[in-house]
């Protein structure tokens, strides 16, 4: 299976080391910075990239392969229910 865009709180919890209940207010606020963006959000997802950017520096990680340019809304791939 191919890497999902999108992040749950579990993953969030355990990639971070915290509980999951606050890996959900986590996500909440990421996804408000996210919305200022002009990005559109889902409730307890975060998008895997800018995940990566905001927590990490650029988002490097040894696990995870990540490009080095700002998250673009009109880039991002997936679709989402409106």
């Amino acid at each position: 299976m191919a890497r999902q865009i999108f992040m749950r709180a579990d993953e969030v919890a355990s990639v971070l080391g915290v509980s999951k209940p606050y890996a959900y207010k986590l996500i909440q606020k990421l996804n408000v910075k996210l919305a200022k963006t002009g990005c559109y959000t889902m409730p307890g997802r975060i998008d895997r990239k800018f995940f990566y950017e905001t927590i990490f520096y650029k988002g490097i990680m040894p696990s995870e392969k990540v490009l080095d340019f700002p998250v673009d809304c009109n880039t991002l791939t997936g679709s989402v229910n409106l």
